[in-house]
């Protein structure tokens, strides 16, 4: 037993710890386990999964934050120590299996981590978590001594100097989680009314009639989940500022607190609450910049470096409060070492605010200045980072609300437009600037209140906690605030620690963008063709003209196409399937004898002319690397004979005719949007084909439901509803263009390509 255990009150101590593969949990453990060898420990740790709680166990201690120790002592020795020393408890905090009855120590570190969770979320974390921890330490016998870990926040929305103290307030704290609980059930039945029910269908038709009616069915539920989670998450923010908290974060913190006094200190039972300020990377241990992702202010320093936050509703001279984690780690532990009075919990305010404050000015100009020397990498260059001139919150809310007005306009105006090159860079830009602009509005939403938060944390026992370490201890088990050099520390350990987690995403080729790979040789794999749009730069009414039945038939057929056209863009906007059908009409007594005539002729020639050698050049390399593949239109079997050669397979559609003439109906439902997805499925039954290897090529919207079953999909030639979705699921996206429109011939005596030898021998 050393004597600095004898002095930090945990010798032979038995910890239960709660949140251990948090943040801050991670942290206690690794402290526990390399600084204070005589404590065993017991952690809560829940099933994930198929993970059991030892296999989370194993990954937990595979982590960065044990390395260093692992290191020193060695893999053996760890592992040695790990069997002796830590044991798991299975369970959940609202559902905990019995615990060991000789506990000293708890450190209950264990909640939600987002400021702005369903208001549902934050109560059963925060709250029930806390009731059904200090219920089954009672049900134990046990008397451990309780840290329970909080945050500064917890006092509200107010100005001046906070105590360290049991917070102020007369919020029936029971009643609120009981509401909490029924917010869910409440917003999911408003949810399913008519009348919303109505406004998220005939949204999801608008936006993806084309794909099919399960697309739009699809869409909808997407949309009702979204619009519950939204409203629960608004719920959460208003009825926490109703009550003067800054969100349901603090709001829940609060009764967490509340919970711990009433039912363990009142019942004559040891508590000590820690209030940690913003929780950042390590000063120190167990080394520099240590950090578990990103944490509460790095979205926002990254935002900025992104060049994404032009300017910021905050107030120049409002104290950011930031902590490093092992700062607050030394004095959870600290905390743990005490012995207090059960009739006089403690609180201690673990910040910097009062001792070493950090005005959000000097905190802008330490990331402006990194960014500056550091610019983090862009396509063309490098981003160059924004000045901020702390207008004041209305102005910046005034111009946010203008820009976004204008986005949402010019978004709209855009997908109304033709799919071409120039358009899809246009829509690519509104998609930037509507990110840049959803993520300004987010941020300010979040972090205004701790922005420009006029509150300064009182931490008079904190220090009387850092002092009361022996002297020789605390350069290592310390936490000294005013000793932090803040342009250091943000210098040279946190932003370099959070802009090293980006690496692996700076460089990530997107869209069409991204490296066509060589493809793999394997029997089974199909390779599906979408053929108008795709495979040929054309569409249904060009392929109707390209027939030219006869002169005196075709100037009858223009002038009633003219006048029809209206009703075709509505049908096709609407139903891919609707279109064919109406469209197909047209063909109602032509000879059959007539069509496969002007096929094997002009017709031919035609639709081989406005092929693109793409298109028929992926197709080949598909068959050599032995995939099957496979043609697929709505357009009717007569007209795709040109294009056989060139696949393994069309799959086409047919007309009902009658003694050799067309009757104007489709013999079988057009094979589009969800039809076609069912098709496939079959299809690679059949075939015993493996769809997640398997390759699409589509054009449009209605091809979403297809193409989305392979595990590669391309875009080519992409309309623009299908490009947002390429973009945003980062499929390839391709530029196909008929030899005509790239304006290529070949040469003299250039080699001829598989694909050409084959136009050329089919005779068209």
């Amino acid at each position: 037993m050393s004597p600095a255990d004898k002095k930090a009150g945990l010798a032979g101590a038995h910890v239960f710890l709660t949140g251990a593969t948090g943040f801050v949990g991670q942290a206690v453990l690794e402290r526990l386990l390399s600084s204070y060898p005589d404590t065993r420990v017991s952690i809560l740790v829940r099933t994930k999964g198929s993970a059991t709680t030892e296999t989370r166990l194993a990954n937990l201690l595979r982590k960065p934050v044990f390395s260093a120790w692992k290191e020193k002592v060695g893999d053996d020795e760890a592992a040695r120590i790990l069997a002796e020393r830590v044991s798991v408890v299975s369970g959940s905090l609202t559902s905990i299996s019995e615990l060991p009855g000789d506990i000293d120590v708890v450190i209950h570190g264990a909640s939600t981590v987002s400021f702005d969770p369903p208001i549902d979320e934050a109560f059963d974390t925060n709250v029930g978590g806390a009731l059904g921890l200090y219920g089954a330490l009672l049900a134990s016998g046990s008397d451990p001594h309780v840290v329970h870990v909080s945050t500064c926040y917890v006092g509200g929305i107010r100005k001046g100097i906070m105590p360290e103290a049991s917070l102020t307030h007369e919020v029936d704290w029971r009643a609120e989680a009981a509401s909490a609980a029924k917010a869910r059930e409440q917003v999911e039945l408003a949810s399913r009314e008519p009348e919303s029910l109505r406004r998220f269908i005939g949204r999801s038709r608008a936006a993806n009639g084309k794909a099919g009616p399960q697309a739009v069915a699809r869409a909808a539920e997407t949309a009702r989940a979204e619009w519950v989670t939204r409203e629960l998450v608004d719920y959460g923010r208003t009825r926490a500022e109703s009550l003067g908290w800054t969100d349901v974060y603090t709001l829940t913190k609060a009764f967490g607190e509340r919970a711990a006094e009433e039912l363990w200190a009142q019942a004559g039972h040891r508590l000590s609450v820690v209030r940690p300020a913003i929780i950042e990377s390590a000063l120190h241990h167990p080394f520099p910049g240590w950090i578990d992702g990103f944490k509460v202010a790095d979205p926002l320093i990254l935002a900025y470096g992104r060049g994404q936050l032009p300017d910021f509703p905050g107030l120049p001279d409002s104290i950011l409060d930031i902590i490093p984690v092992d700062y607050v780690v030394n004095a959870i532990i600290a905390a743990a070492g005490t012995d207090p009075d059960p009739a006089d919990p403690q609180y201690y305010h673990v910040n910097s605010g009062a001792s070493n404050p950090l005005p959000f000015h000097e905190m802008y100009e330490n990331v402006n200045e990194f960014f500056t020397a550091n610019p983090l990498p862009h396509e063309d260059g490098h981003i160059s980072v924004p000045l901020w001139r702390f207008p004041g919150a209305r102005k910046v809310e005034r111009a946010l609300k203008r820009r976004e007005d204008i986005a949402e306009f010019a978004e709209r105006a855009i997908t109304r437009l033709p799919s071409t090159k120039r358009t899809q860079k246009w829509l690519d830009g509104v998609h930037v600037n509507q990110n840049a602009l959803e993520t300004l509005r987010g941020y300010t939403e979040l972090y205004r209140a701790y922005v420009q938060t006029e509150i300064i944390f009182d931490d008079s026992n904190a220090k009387r906690l850092h002092n009361s370490i022996p002297a020789e201890k605390r350069a290592d088990l310390g936490f000294d605030v005013a000793a932090i050099d803040w342009n250091d520390y943000f210098q040279r350990v946190h932003f370099p620690a959070i802009t090293a987690l980006t690496k692996a995403f700076a460089n990530r080729p997107q869209g069409n963008k991204r490296a066509q790979r060589a493809l793999p040789k394997r029997s089974d794999v199909v390779a599906v063709f979408d053929l108008e749009g795709t495979v040929l730069e054309s569409n249904l009414v060009q392929q109707y003209l390209w027939l030219g039945i006869t002169k005196t038939f075709m100037a009858r057929e223009l002038a009633s196409l003219a006048v029809s056209i209206p009703k075709y863009l509505r049908a096709e906007r609407h139903d891919r399937g609707e279109f064919i059908r109406t469209f197909m009409r047209r063909y109602e007594g032509i000879r059959v004898s007539r069509i496969e005539a002007l096929v094997r002729g002009r017709f031919g020639r035609q639709l081989i002319n406005h092929v693109y050698p793409d298109a028929l050049r992926r197709a080949q390399e598909h068959r050599e690397a032995g995939h099957r593949t496979v043609l697929v239109t709505g357009t009717i079997d007569l007209m795709t004979t040109p294009l056989a050669p060139f696949f393994d397979e069309v799959v086409a559609g047919s007309m009902h005719e009658r003694d050799g003439v067309l009757t104007g109906y489709l013999a079988t439902p057009p094979l589009v949007d969800e039809a076609r997805a069912s098709w496939l499925r079959e299809y690679a039954k059949q075939h015993g084909l493996n769809l997640s290897q398997s390759y699409g090529y589509g054009d449009s919207h209605a091809d979403v439901p297809w193409l989305q079953l392979l595990g590669n999909p391309t875009a080519v030639n992409p309309d623009t509803q299908l490009y947002s979705q390429a973009q945003a699921k980062r499929w390839t996206i391709q530029s196909w263009a008929t030899t005509a429109k790239l304006g290529r011939h070949p040469a003299p005596n250039a080699p001829v390509s598989p694909t050409d030898e084959k136009v050329a021998s089919h005779g068209v």
